[in-house]
């Protein structure tokens, strides 16, 4: 039996633990290492969305089914809650925002901390629980009447980065049992016990986007605003449909089809000029335009309570990527702060999340407002 340890320690005198379960395998062997811990444990099945219930893009109604089945292998109650009218007001509004302003949004940072830590643990609560869990690869540490946000051990799968804008109330109540294990000792786990969803493929990005065409997703919800492609020179090579959908770093779809001077490397969006309607893109994956010495972040938010001490920490600019050392200044007055990077960063996106760190400890962050490229240094 996998028992948590110091780093993930459980808020004092948690008897009652009610846990986000999705259907996949990853919530299901969370729920199940609870119960083996003695917790009594209510799994929760959370509706985020609506609008495609019958899609073949929205997999709710088989997640729902998995969790029923899970519940009822290991023993525990589950129940269903609807949060689709909260996910639209709270997330989903946000997300069609940033994408109208040229920006891409990471909706998983904001559903995090207002709907699986908001909505979600007030409903855990108004059950009884003395806790809430997920399974979430992170871990939090009690120390000195403070709570920490760590990266979990397997590193591979550290999901903290989404999780970095918690604050201390909402993680003063939170397990997170996959904490201390690799990802592959978690399916052996869910083979070991007979989990029927053990070989379950994870999901990848936000149900209301599934495995569906971006692009044909968010044409329904933003209008087309043609205009110039432009390279960093300033020749115009092609029209865009609308800034909205491209992103800084995207390689395909960008509709130019091949290459314009001859020397073969793939063309990238490299910026957009929202004010003039025009996308530039330049050749070559290390080109000059797509690397950032420096950013900006507004919308700060830090899991202490306060920004850090100036000083050398480290970050991510965008989920999946290695810490990059960086120096680190905040203005606490307007919840903003810069990041000075010696190694160029790629493809820094405006919209996306810059998150710091110090060692294994996530210390918070911000969105991600303009970069510095290389050109411009």
């Amino acid at each position: 039996m996998t028992s948590l340890n110091s780093s993930s320690n459980p808020p004092s005198q948690a008897k009652k633990v009610v846990i986000g379960m999705s259907g996949g395998v990853d919530s299901s062997v969370a729920a199940w290492m609870l119960k083996q811990q003695g917790f009594e444990v209510v799994g929760l099945f959370m509706k985020n969305w609506e609008d495609d219930d019958n899609d073949e893009y929205c997999s709710a109604r088989q997640d729902w089914l998995d969790v029923v089945s899970v519940a009822d292998m290991i023993g525990i109650d589950v129940e269903a809650v609807n949060f689709a009218a909260e996910y639209r007001e709270r997330v989903f509004a946000d997300f069609l925002r940033e994408y109208a302003a040229g920006r891409t949004p990471n909706p998983d940072v904001l559903c995090n901390a207002e709907i699986k830590f908001k909505a979600f643990l007030d409903h855990a609560m108004s059950l009884g629980a003395d806790a809430i869990a997920t399974g979430h690869y992170a871990r939090v540490r009690h120390q000195g009447g403070k709570v920490q946000l760590l990266k979990a051990v397997d590193v591979s799968k550290d999901q903290s980065y989404f999780l970095h804008r918690l604050t201390q109330q909402q993680l003063a109540n939170v397990m997170f049992p996959l904490g201390e294990i690799p990802k592959t000792e978690v399916r052996k786990i869910a083979e070991k016990i007979g989990l029927h969803n053990a070989k379950k493929k994870d999901s990848t990005g936000i149900c209301f986007i599934g495995e569906r065409p971006f692009r044909e997703f968010l044409n329904r919800y933003l209008p087309r605003v043609p205009g110039p492609i432009k390279t960093t020179e300033g020749k115009t090579v092609g029209e865009h449909m609308g800034l909205a959908f491209f992103t800084l770093g995207q390689r395909k779809g960008i509709g130019l089809g091949g290459s314009q001077d001859g020397n073969g490397d793939a063309w990238y969006v490299a910026r957009k000029d929202v004010p003039n309607n025009t996308l530039y893109v330049a050749q070559g994956h290390e080109h000059s335009w797509l690397l950032a010495h420096r950013l900006s972040a507004m919308d700060a938010s830090w899991i202490s309570g306060v920004a850090p001490t100036p000083g050398n920490y480290s970050a991510k600019t965008r989920y999946r990527q290695a810490d990059s050392a960086c120096t680190f200044s905040a203005n606490e007055e307007v919840l903003s702060f810069d990041l000075s990077f010696p190694d160029a960063q790629w493809a820094v996106t405006p919209g996306q999340s810059a998150v710091l760190y110090d060692g294994d400890i996530c210390l918070g962050g911000g969105i991600i407002s303009s970069s510095v490229a290389s050109i411009d240094v």
